[in-house]
Protein backbone atom coordinates (compact mmCIF):
# COMPACT_ATOMS: atom_id res chain seq x y z
CA UNK A 1 0.00 0.00 0.00
CA UNK A 2 1.34 3.38 -1.44
CA UNK A 3 1.81 6.49 1.72
CA UNK A 4 0.92 8.52 -0.69
CA UNK A 5 -2.58 10.54 -0.36
CA UNK A 6 -4.85 9.98 -3.47
CA UNK A 7 -7.27 12.50 -4.80
CA UNK A 8 -11.22 11.12 -5.56
CA UNK A 9 -13.85 12.09 -7.71
CA UNK A 10 -17.51 11.04 -5.37
CA UNK A 11 -19.26 9.15 -6.52
CA UNK A 12 -17.25 6.45 -6.83
CA UNK A 13 -17.49 2.85 -8.94
CA UNK A 14 -17.47 -0.34 -6.71
CA UNK A 15 -14.44 -0.99 -8.68
CA UNK A 16 -12.84 2.29 -7.33
CA UNK A 17 -13.84 1.37 -3.71
CA UNK A 18 -12.45 -2.39 -3.93
CA UNK A 19 -9.52 -0.38 -5.13
CA UNK A 20 -8.89 1.31 -1.55
CA UNK A 21 -6.84 -0.30 1.44
CA UNK A 22 -7.55 0.47 4.99
CA UNK A 23 -4.94 3.28 5.96
CA UNK A 24 -5.06 5.12 2.80
CA UNK A 25 -4.99 9.13 3.21
CA UNK A 26 -7.94 10.36 0.37
CA UNK A 27 -8.54 14.45 -0.45
CA UNK A 28 -12.47 14.00 -2.20
CA UNK A 29 -13.63 16.16 -4.76
CA UNK A 30 -17.40 15.50 -6.54
CA UNK A 31 -20.61 15.39 -4.91
CA UNK A 32 -21.93 14.17 -1.85
CA UNK A 33 -25.67 13.83 0.33
CA UNK A 34 -25.01 14.59 4.31
CA UNK A 35 -27.21 14.75 7.11
CA UNK A 36 -26.25 14.32 10.98
CA UNK A 37 -30.30 13.36 11.66
CA UNK A 38 -31.64 10.31 13.47
CA UNK A 39 -35.10 11.18 11.83
CA UNK A 40 -33.37 11.66 8.38
CA UNK A 41 -31.83 7.90 8.15
CA UNK A 42 -35.43 7.22 9.57
CA UNK A 43 -37.56 8.16 6.51
CA UNK A 44 -34.74 7.25 4.46
CA UNK A 45 -35.07 3.61 5.20
CA UNK A 46 -38.96 4.21 4.93
CA UNK A 47 -38.61 5.43 1.46
CA UNK A 48 -36.31 2.45 0.41
CA UNK A 49 -37.92 0.74 -2.76
CA UNK A 50 -40.43 3.88 -2.76
CA UNK A 51 -40.70 5.60 -6.36
CA UNK A 52 -39.51 9.36 -5.92
CA UNK A 53 -38.95 8.99 -1.90
CA UNK A 54 -35.21 9.53 -1.86
CA UNK A 55 -33.16 12.03 -3.88
CA UNK A 56 -31.82 10.00 -7.53
CA UNK A 57 -28.58 10.28 -6.75
CA UNK A 58 -27.83 8.16 -3.78
CA UNK A 59 -28.10 5.24 -5.49
CA UNK A 60 -24.71 4.12 -5.58
CA UNK A 61 -23.86 6.97 -4.39
CA UNK A 62 -22.14 8.73 -1.25
CA UNK A 63 -23.57 9.59 2.34
CA UNK A 64 -21.45 11.59 4.98
CA UNK A 65 -22.84 11.80 8.61
CA UNK A 66 -21.89 15.06 8.81
CA UNK A 67 -24.02 18.51 10.08
CA UNK A 68 -23.66 21.70 8.17
CA UNK A 69 -24.74 25.78 8.70
CA UNK A 70 -25.04 27.50 5.27
CA UNK A 71 -25.22 31.14 4.24
CA UNK A 72 -26.88 32.62 0.69
CA UNK A 73 -24.57 35.01 -1.30
CA UNK A 74 -25.34 35.74 -5.09
CA UNK A 75 -28.02 32.79 -5.06
CA UNK A 76 -25.65 30.50 -4.00
CA UNK A 77 -25.35 28.67 -0.60
CA UNK A 78 -22.03 28.46 0.59
CA UNK A 79 -21.42 26.94 4.35
CA UNK A 80 -20.26 28.60 7.27
CA UNK A 81 -19.02 24.66 8.51
CA UNK A 82 -19.25 21.49 7.90
CA UNK A 83 -18.53 18.98 11.15
CA UNK A 84 -19.10 15.48 10.86
CA UNK A 85 -20.99 13.51 13.39
CA UNK A 86 -20.70 9.94 15.20
CA UNK A 87 -21.54 7.08 12.80
CA UNK A 88 -21.78 4.66 15.33
CA UNK A 89 -25.42 6.52 16.51
CA UNK A 90 -27.03 5.27 13.00
CA UNK A 91 -25.68 2.25 13.42
CA UNK A 92 -29.64 0.66 13.47
CA UNK A 93 -30.33 1.68 9.90
CA UNK A 94 -26.96 2.25 7.99
CA UNK A 95 -27.09 -2.11 6.95
CA UNK A 96 -30.49 -1.34 5.08
CA UNK A 97 -29.38 2.00 3.45
CA UNK A 98 -25.78 0.80 2.31
CA UNK A 99 -27.43 -2.18 1.01
CA UNK A 100 -30.92 -0.28 -0.67
CA UNK A 101 -28.77 2.03 -2.22
CA UNK A 102 -25.67 0.37 -2.69
CA UNK A 103 -23.50 3.19 -1.57
CA UNK A 104 -20.24 3.11 -2.67
CA UNK A 105 -18.79 5.36 0.31
CA UNK A 106 -19.75 6.67 3.62
CA UNK A 107 -18.02 8.21 6.40
CA UNK A 108 -18.06 10.55 9.35
CA UNK A 109 -16.43 10.31 12.88
CA UNK A 110 -15.48 6.96 15.30
CA UNK A 111 -16.43 3.89 12.37
CA UNK A 112 -19.45 1.81 12.09
CA UNK A 113 -20.35 -1.56 13.62
CA UNK A 114 -20.08 -5.02 12.21
CA UNK A 115 -23.37 -4.88 10.22
CA UNK A 116 -22.39 -2.28 8.29
CA UNK A 117 -18.71 -3.24 7.76
CA UNK A 118 -20.49 -6.60 6.27
CA UNK A 119 -22.84 -4.56 4.00
CA UNK A 120 -19.89 -2.42 2.63
CA UNK A 121 -18.14 -5.52 1.20
CA UNK A 122 -21.36 -6.92 -0.29
CA UNK A 123 -21.75 -3.96 -2.04
CA UNK A 124 -18.36 -2.63 -2.86
CA UNK A 125 -18.10 0.38 -0.54
CA UNK A 126 -15.83 2.36 1.83
CA UNK A 127 -16.44 3.99 5.00
CA UNK A 128 -14.01 7.17 5.56
CA UNK A 129 -12.88 8.82 8.55
CA UNK A 130 -13.05 12.26 9.04
CA UNK A 131 -10.37 13.89 11.94
CA UNK A 132 -12.78 15.01 15.29
CA UNK A 133 -12.31 18.81 15.74
CA UNK A 134 -11.17 19.42 12.18
CA UNK A 135 -14.54 21.11 10.96
CA UNK A 136 -12.67 24.62 9.81
CA UNK A 137 -10.05 22.29 8.07
CA UNK A 138 -12.84 19.89 6.53
CA UNK A 139 -15.14 23.35 5.90
CA UNK A 140 -12.77 24.47 3.23
CA UNK A 141 -13.68 21.64 1.12
CA UNK A 142 -16.88 22.01 1.30
CA UNK A 143 -17.56 24.42 -1.81
CA UNK A 144 -21.26 24.94 -2.21
CA UNK A 145 -24.71 22.95 -0.91
CA UNK A 146 -26.71 22.29 -3.94
CA UNK A 147 -29.62 21.49 -2.64
CA UNK A 148 -31.77 20.28 0.39
CA UNK A 149 -34.19 17.43 0.86
CA UNK A 150 -36.96 17.29 3.73
CA UNK A 151 -36.86 21.17 4.47
CA UNK A 152 -39.24 20.75 7.24
CA UNK A 153 -36.11 19.32 9.26
CA UNK A 154 -33.29 21.54 11.16
CA UNK A 155 -30.48 22.77 8.83
CA UNK A 156 -28.14 19.79 10.27
CA UNK A 157 -31.11 17.04 9.81
CA UNK A 158 -31.65 18.08 6.05
CA UNK A 159 -30.70 15.47 3.65
CA UNK A 160 -27.96 17.83 2.06
CA UNK A 161 -26.06 18.14 -1.11
CA UNK A 162 -22.47 19.50 -1.03
CA UNK A 163 -19.94 19.93 -3.85
CA UNK A 164 -16.54 19.18 -2.56
CA UNK A 165 -12.89 20.01 -3.84
CA UNK A 166 -10.19 18.85 -2.13
CA UNK A 167 -12.51 17.90 0.86
CA UNK A 168 -10.07 15.83 3.62
CA UNK A 169 -7.74 14.16 4.85
CA UNK A 170 -10.05 11.55 5.58
CA UNK A 171 -9.09 7.62 6.14
CA UNK A 172 -10.06 4.45 4.55
CA UNK A 173 -10.70 2.95 7.63
CA UNK A 174 -13.46 0.33 6.76
CA UNK A 175 -12.42 -0.98 3.24
CA UNK A 176 -14.66 -2.59 0.74
CA UNK A 177 -12.73 -6.12 1.88
CA UNK A 178 -14.31 -6.26 5.17
CA UNK A 179 -11.11 -4.68 7.22
CA UNK A 180 -11.83 -2.18 9.72
CA UNK A 181 -9.04 0.04 11.49
CA UNK A 182 -11.73 0.20 14.24
CA UNK A 183 -11.89 -3.98 14.79
CA UNK A 184 -8.22 -3.77 14.40
CA UNK A 185 -7.79 -1.60 17.49
CA UNK A 186 -10.36 -3.81 19.54
CA UNK A 187 -8.52 -6.20 18.97
CA UNK A 188 -5.34 -5.11 20.16
CA UNK A 189 -7.32 -2.90 22.94
CA UNK A 190 -8.30 -6.81 23.94
CA UNK A 191 -5.12 -8.20 23.60
CA UNK A 192 -3.56 -6.06 25.90
CA UNK A 193 -5.60 -5.18 28.45
CA UNK A 194 -5.33 -8.60 30.60
CA UNK A 195 -1.83 -7.37 31.33
CA UNK A 196 -3.07 -3.28 31.70
CA UNK A 197 -4.92 -4.44 34.90
CA UNK A 198 -2.42 -6.81 36.38
CA UNK A 199 0.11 -4.35 36.48
CA UNK A 200 -2.39 -1.35 37.79
CA UNK A 201 -3.48 -4.13 40.41
CA UNK A 202 0.16 -4.49 41.33
CA UNK A 203 0.95 -0.65 41.38
CA UNK A 204 -2.61 -0.34 43.68
CA UNK A 205 -1.17 -2.79 46.38
CA UNK A 206 -0.18 -0.80 49.34
CA UNK A 207 3.73 -1.22 50.33
CA UNK A 208 5.08 -3.68 53.38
Amino acid sequence: MSDAPLRLTLPLTPEQARSLEVGQIVWLDGTVRTTAGFPTHKRMVEGLGVPGALPDDLRGGTLFHMGSSCREEGGRWLPNYVNPTTSTRFDAFMPDIIRGLGLTATGGKGGMGQGCVDALREVGGVYFSMPGGASPLLSEGAVERLSTHWDDLIEQFRLARFRLEGFGPVTVAIDAHGNSLYATLQDTARTRLPGILQKLAAERQPPE
